[in-house]
């Protein structure tokens, strides 16, 4: 079996959602066609040797719609025999990318394929797939969960609330990851992993001068009188300081077969080693990075001992705590570039910007195993892990 190796990533800034945005004038093909080309041009490759091209985007709708992939591939410039498909893991969306592309060469089926994801949040509102007055479940699923499902940010809530996790907590894990982002951005951690566009050159979410004093001024949420009355437990503690942002971005990760990058004369920065994806509880619907975790340690006969940096998605920073307690992982090897608090969530996006960040990370900390995990809507989530070369 070939070895899969990630031999380029790269990424957009992170822009903040409209109105102030400055990616939100961009349309959601050119955002992805931006970094289908840089990942391109600055691995060298000749584009017409890519056999596949991988997207995630979570609101496959409007600009988004129509398998919007193959459209950014041909706006990159890409010759028009390179293939391109359009899936939905819902947030875990391109790290699902990842995953597929990586198996593709694995079985042999691949040689050069790229994962990707994108996301405009300004201009395709998250729920925009959900038309007015449709069901998007059914009658069956009515029958399994009488009581009703919820809203990601009441499941942030229950998490919160199981876990025992205040808001003090949660508010200093959010200020902490401001802080490192900026202590990255500062220290041009991220200058490798990046292509400007437009004039935006780096991530405009990130807040150096956020505490938690000033976190904790705050109002909740997700408060409503309907899920109070359903399930006291909760105390209201997520804000949106403590949440991911509403973001425009997107990312691309260039995988090879180990045999095809020594051809190629093409770098490998880390080795795609072992892959997971699991369902959980879709009324918690978040937890599900806690099962995907202990599957793919347990997949490459690995412990959690093993992994020398973690990239858990910062959704919210419930999930991430949640999964702490339950796994019993040191904090200090956890997003040490900053998570999703700081740098943003462009949902369809965020899984290759994670691999992203994770792989440069990886060489700049010398690290030998890294694992990535994301938590999804309707209680899935995908783990792998990858292996330094």
């Amino acid at each position: 079996m070939p070895d899969a190796v990630i031999v380029e990533a790269v990424r957009t800034p992170v822009g903040r959602g409209k109105p102030h945005g400055a990616l939100a004038h961009v349309h959601p093909v050119e955002l992805l066609a931006h970094t289908l080309r840089a990942v391109v041009e600055r691995s060298g490759v000749d584009p017409a040797l890519v056999d596949d091209v991988i997207g995630g985007t979570v609101d496959q709708v409007g600009e988004q719609a129509a398998n919007i992939t193959r459209y950014a591939a041909l706006s990159a410039g890409l010759p028009e025999s390179v293939p391109a498909t359009t899936v939905d893991r819902q947030c875990g969306s391109s790290q699902q990318a990842v995953h597929f592309a990586a198996q593709g060469v694995l079985a042999g089926a691949y040689d050069l394929v790229v994962a990707c994801g994108v996301e405009s949040m300004s201009r395709v509102p998250m729920g925009s797939n959900v038309l007015p007055g449709t069901d998007p479940f059914g009658p069956g699923i009515a029958a399994r969960y009488p009581e009703g499902l919820v809203p990601q940010g009441i499941a942030a809530e229950l998490i919160a609330a199981k876990w025992s996790i205040g808001r003090e907590r949660m508010d200093e894990f959010a200020a902490a990851s401001h802080h490192k982002a900026a202590a990255a951005w500062q220290q041009g951690l991220f200058d490798a992993e990046t292509a400007p566009l437009d004039g935006v050159s780096r991530d405009e979410g990130v807040r150096p001068g956020t505490s938690t004093e000033v976190l904790a001024g705050l109002r909740p949420a997700y408060h409503d009188p309907v899920y109070a009355e359903r399930f006291p437990q909760i105390e209201w503690n997520i804000t949106a300081g403590n949440a991911s942002q509403i973001n425009d971005g997107a990312s691309a990760v260039l995988i090879a077969s180990a045999e095809t990058a020594a051809r190629l004369g093409l770098r490998p920065l880390a080795r795609l080693h072992s892959f997971a994806v699991t369902g959980s509880d879709p009324l918690l619907m978040l937890t599900g990075v806690v099962p995907a975790t202990e599957k793919v340690l347990r997949r490459a006969s690995l412990t959690l001992d093993d992994i020398d940096l973690f990239e858990v998605n910062e959704a919210f920073a419930s999930v991430v705590l949640a999964w702490q307690q339950e796994t019993g992982a040191d904090l200090a090897k956890v997003n040490v570039h900053g998570g999703a608090i700081a740098l943003g969530h462009p949902l369809g996006a965020s899984g290759t910007r994670l691999t992203t960040t994770l792989v440069h990370a990886m060489r700049e900390r010398g690290a030998r195993y890294a694992l990535q995990t994301m938590c999804e809507a309707g209680g899935l989530a995908n783990a792998m892990i990858l292996e330094a070369v």
